[in-house]
């Protein structure tokens, strides 16, 4: 291990960075191209990811069953190889049309995740259980640093020299670079026999009746999904909200601006993630969760909202939003460990129905600014999401996880004595 790395993963963990990177560079500006550039309508720009994360959604709960059949690296390579035939696709063809665009840039939703997650799989499979939380931990780190900090700074720089058109072709060669990396310095991964193969599939299914059978899963399920929703719906909003191009906004900011902030967004996720981390575990992950998480969350998208209006387009403002944005939403980071906790018999199970929940809310997050934007404007969906973060908020009261130290095997919170026993 090097500094937490699994030494024969560590092109692995670079390969992620520089894949993500290239799936992000249209993250933050693609529905102001479409809308301005190309002509779309609002509404058809968030169908457009809307559709990308319900097809998102559906190909991480399948992968790490995928994967385990056959082959990690594999379907790493297959990701890869798929991403870059299906963005070229998306650019020569899906941009003729609404329709088109959201069947192609759709298509290439199924893509990401079977590089991503199978790298998942690699990852636990590879590392002794001692040390995989933090062989996890920098898993995070390297998708976050990729989709999030250069996948928002550099477009941030190339916007202004080349175009938005000229970015779009632009992210192929990073998934292409991370795909070569993949092919040349990640380890293969062991097929496994039939039998296992067809267990693996019993327990993907069972990644949805466990939704049934353990009420507590169901209803992490939903808090999962409604952690994230603002990070993914935020991309097709605010380009469009902060740059004055939908009714009710002006243009308070320009586009290279809203991209610099949510990489530092996304760089303040780089720490924070590990901060997190270590502070749930030493005071509780739903403690943790409802009030810096949910209660955060709720301040941040208000910020964003309401923070350019009252100070006519205030620097500090976006820049102070987004810094609250990224200390808030990491703080959701045991969600990892909450799902396995509550199902301590079907670990695998738990596991698929947190990843479907992950992409799930890649669908929700623009699909609630889809639907909503006109019928009650950007203000009305700000107030829609934070009415949603409340929700989360309550849930956190009845999801109870056995947390060692924190909580007894029932979920009760332990007395503080017991718990300062426990941690000694």
């Amino acid at each position: 291990m090097l500094f937490g790395i699994p030494k024969k993963l560590l092109l692995g963990y670079v390969a992620l960075a520089i894949f993500m990177a290239g799936d992000g560079f249209d993250l933050t500006f693609l529905s102001h191209f479409l809308v301005v550039e190309q002509g779309f309508a609002p509404t058809s720009a968030g169908a457009v990811f809307t559709v990308y994360g319900l097809l998102a959604g559906f190909s991480a709960w399948t992968t790490g069953v995928l994967a385990e059949r056959y082959g990690a690296k594999r379907l790493m390579l297959i990701g890869g190889v798929s991403w870059i035939i299906l963005h070229i696709i998306f650019l020569t063809i899906g941009l003729g049309s609404p329709l088109a665009a959201i069947l192609t840039y759709g298509l290439r939703g199924l893509s990401y995740p079977l590089f991503m997650y199978s790298f998942v799989v690699l990852i636990a499979t590879s590392v002794p259980p001692a040390r995989l939380a933090s062989a996890m931990g920098w898993f995070w780190t390297a998708f976050s640093f990729g989709l999030g900090t250069l996948g928002a700074y550099l477009p941030s720089l190339t916007v202004p020299q080349i175009g938005e058109l000229g970015t779009l072709w632009l992210s192929p060669v990073f998934v292409a670079a991370g795909t070569i990396l993949c092919a040349i310095g990640v380890p293969s991964h062991t097929r496994p026999s039939a039998d296992e193969g067809e267990d693996n599939i019993r327990e993907l299914l069972r990644g949805v009746t466990i939704l049934v059978e353990n009420p507590q899963i169901a209803r992490a399920v939903v808090i999962r999904v409604l952690c994230n929703i603002t990070m993914y719906g935020f991309p097709m909003l605010m380009p469009l909200y902060l740059t004055g191009k939908i009714a009710d906004s002006r243009e308070w900011y320009t586009q290279e601006e809203w991209m610099r902030a949510w990489a530092l967004m996304s760089a303040i996720c780089l720490v924070a993630n590990v901060v997190w981390g270590r502070l749930g575990d030493k005071f509780g992950w739903m403690r943790q969760m409802r009030w810096f998480g949910f209660g955060g969350m709720i301040l941040a998208t208000l910020a964003f909202g309401y923070g350019p209006r009252l100070s006519e387009g205030s620097d500090l403002a976006l820049l102070g939003a987004a810094v609250l944005f990224g200390c808030s939403v990491t703080a959701f980071v045991p969600m990892g460990a909450i799902f396995p906790a509550l199902a301590p018999n079907h670990p695998g199970a738990a596991i698929s129905a947190h990843n479907l929940a992950s992409g799930l809310t890649t669908f929700i997050g623009p699909g609630i600014a889809t639907v909503l934007l006109p019928l009650i404007g950007p203000q009305g969906v700000l107030w829609t999401y934070c009415g949603l973060f409340l929700l989360g908020f309550a849930l956190t009261f009845i999801i109870r996880p056995y947390q060692p130290g924190i909580t007894d095997e029932t979920g009760r919170s332990l007395p503080r004595a017991e718990r300062a026993n426990a941690r000694a």
